[in-house]
């Protein structure tokens, strides 16, 4: 933490609302969506807070401080810190659903324990207003002894002035009494060995040493702290057991029944099914559910060729015009050569697909913000369950459809390790948008735009069949995985729904431009450097020939690394082009695109800039005089990068996530190993087929 700084933390439970309440503070744009498991590590920001500037701290959701994720075990971290007297915050804002108070005070019970002044933020007050729930503020801040209870809807910016002069005052609290819930007496005397070791060996308050005792009594252990020896845990377990405490569930018991009497009633009208239970019994059916979610993902896939030809249209002829412009109007020479054919006509190939990628952005924000996709994980958790997984990896792959770094960052919230790890494993075979422009390319170059049934698009239907191939090969290859990983650990399954929400559009868009503008920055950046790199080595060595010309591309040091793979690469049906842009996508898989753009653009030399796909099919074998790219090299191509395992990025964050190299090593062997054999299947069973 920033000693500089006052500091806040951001507690509550997953999905209630804390990134909102954050970005509403300090003015940032976190991801926000409508299912838990959003935020699996901890975020930072400045915000304004009355007369001084604050840090805000947002950490991962969770429900209790006994952890069951990695992600919740950031925050029992964070307690265990606190509670040992280290990096103690001003003041913790304990964020709260108001529709759902009981459950959601069970960890601000918890948090009381501190001692630190606690606010609290009553949630999404605009859902409680629709349901009609009455919550007595004042008499909620007497009951359990907080600083403030405050209604916000961090969604529609309601409350929050009001939260940060409460935040300010309480910040300015030097001390405060301690508080604990009732317990009772038999119970307390019972700990009381547990409790004096706490006291001896942290140097901790009374209140907070009970409560570590009955959470250890509870569950044999403390998050963060050492434990007594077995004995003494065993002897006061016994002694809860004789009075008739279980000490099983100790913990919940006593905390819920102060809750109960502590927490005043909210007066919730008793009425038929929600909007949201009767739109479940639609969605969630056991056969219509799927169906529904089959035909979403098709609407989505078709959306992305219909709806972005014409945008694609215009920037493909602004780069034309841009190049042709560069190439006549500047002086010739080198530069000029530079980025007419490396700058303008490689990186600027890839922005092209940039409108398909901003339309999957969109549709797949609209999925998670509505609530919708935490339903697919409650489907698809059955399935799952069959292959060795269950309904919390769907979000994480979900989440890869986008990108696989953010999907594998995001399995923190699966609490088995073997699971966790299968997910990983398996998560970069889902078609995320880097492989995106490679898909669009081939399949507007190569698949005719014609109707199926009379109603689907075919380039549609090819597009959507690369995503179910990728998704099915992740299915069958977890089952796999989870008979090879071994683990005595059961999990469970179990999630919280959300109501169903009409997105809030401004954060939709705002996703989108994030999303959009992290395309071109960092993706960007590897395309212009690869590209400028790829020009110099399509451009040189310059020959001289007879009739005073030059002739580079096929001698050139680009040519030479492709024909030095391309006797590997040949039974796939791909030339040294595919192949030299097959080596350069190991960087990223998108840098094929403009890493053949910047080939062709070389070859075609002086001629005027035409696009990639045209070029492509232009491109003829010397030899045979036989098209270099097929419609069947076409799908060849596309089922290589379903598989392969070109993304450096992805590779590096399974390191960090695994804490190991080995796991890395091990998916980068099978990816690629997937892609050659898959692709080696396509082409030549093709040829067996009669297929060109």
């Amino acid at each position: 933490m920033n000693n500089k700084l006052p500091s806040i933390v951001l507690i509550g439970n997953p999905n209630s609302g804390k990134t909102a309440l954050f970005n509403r503070l300090t003015g940032l744009n976190q991801k926000v969506s409508n299912y838990p498991g959003v935020t699996v590590e901890q975020k930072i920001g400045i915000a304004p807070i009355g007369h001084k500037k604050m840090q805000v701290i947002d950490l991962p959701g969770t429900y209790s401080l006994v952890p069951e994720s990695h992600d919740e075990a950031i925050v029992a971290d964070k307690f265990a810190q606190w509670a040992q007297g280290e990096d103690i915050p001003n003041c913790i804002i304990s964020v709260v659903d108001s529709t759902n108070l009981e459950r959601n005070l069970y960890l601000t019970s918890q948090l009381i324990d501190l001692g630190i002044p606690i606010v609290i933020a009553l949630n999404m007050m605009d859902l409680s207003r629709e349901k009609s729930i009455d919550i007595d503020c004042d008499q909620l801040k007497l009951s359990l002894g907080v600083q403030a209870v405050i209604p916000v809807s961090a969604r529609f910016n309601e409350g929050i002035d009001t939260l940060k002069n409460e935040i300010e005052s309480a910040c300015g609290i030097s001390e405060i009494e301690q508080r604990l819930f009732t317990v009772p007496s038999p119970v307390q005397s019972a700990l009381l060995p547990l409790q004096d070791w706490f006291k001896e060996n942290y140097k901790i308050s009374n209140s907070l040493s009970l409560s570590l005792a009955i959470r250890l009594a509870s569950v044999d252990k403390v998050h963060g702290f050492d434990l007594p020896e077995k004995s003494i845990i065993s002897q006061a377990k016994q002694d809860l057991n004789i009075i008739g405490f279980p000490s099983d569930t100790l913990e919940p018991v006593l905390r819920y029944h102060w809750l109960d009497q502590a927490v005043p009633k909210a007066e919730i009208p008793i009425d038929k099914k929600s909007k949201s239970e009767k739109a479940d019994e639609i969605l969630t059916h056991l056969w219509i559910g799927p169906i529904i979610f089959l035909g979403v993902l098709t609407i989505i896939f078709q959306a992305i060729f219909s709806g972005a030809s014409y945008p694609m249209e215009f920037i493909d002829s602004g780069i034309s015009t841009l190049g042709n412009w560069v190439a006549t109007h500047l002086p010739a020479g080198l530069l000029t050569d530079l980025l007419a054919e490396g700058v303008i006509g490689g990186a600027g190939a890839i922005f092209i697909f940039l409108p398909q990628i901003l339309i999957l952005i969109f549709f797949l924000t609209i999925l998670e913000d509505s609530g919708y996709m935490a339903r697919v994980a409650i489907m698809m958790d059955k399935a799952m369950t069959k292959v060795g997984l269950n309904g919390r990896s769907v979000l994480p792959l979900m989440s890869g459809f986008a990108c696989a770094i953010p999907g594998i960052m995001s399995t923190r919230t699966i609490d088995s390790w073997k699971e966790r790890l299968v997910t990983i494993l398996i998560l970069p075979l889902m078609s995320c948008s880097a492989r995106l422009p490679v898909y669009a390319l081939m399949i507007s170059a190569f698949i005719p735009n014609t109707k199926v049934l009379g109603f689907i698009g075919l380039q549609g239907l090819t597009m959507i069949f690369m995503y179910f191939l990728g998704t099915v090969t992740a299915i069958v290859l977890s089952f796999f995985f989870s008979k090879w990983i071994k683990s005595d650990k059961k999990s469970t399954f179990i999630m919280e729904l959300p109501p169903y929400r009409t997105p809030l559009f401004r954060s939709v868009f705002q996703q989108v431009y994030l999303r959009g503008k992290l395309f071109v920055t960092d993706a960007g950046k590897i395309i212009m450097a690869i590209s400028i790199v790829l020009w110099f080595l399509a451009s040189f060595p310059k020959i001289e020939t007879e009739n005073g010309k030059t002739q580079s591309i096929h001698n050139s040091f680009a040519a030479k690394i492709g024909h030095s793979i391309e006797p590997i690469i040949k039974p796939l049906g791909f030339d040294w082009k595919i192949g030299l842009g097959l080596v350069t996508s190991f960087a990223a898989r998108e840098v094929v695109v403009s890493t053949l753009a910047t080939i062709y653009n070389v070859e075609n030399g002086d001629e005027d800039y035409i696009s990639l796909s045209e070029a492509m099919k232009r491109d003829k074998d010397p030899v045979t005089g036989k098209s270099i790219f097929t419609p069947l090299v076409a799908l060849s191509l596309m089922v290589f990068y379903v598989y392969a395992a070109q993304c450096m990025a992805t590779f590096a964050i399974v390191k960090r996530e695994t804490n190991s190299w080995k796991w890395p090593l091990i998916m980068m062997a099978y990816m690629t190993a997937l892609a050659y054999f898959g692709s080696l299947i396509v082409y030549q069973g093709g040829l067996l087929l009669g297929f060109s």
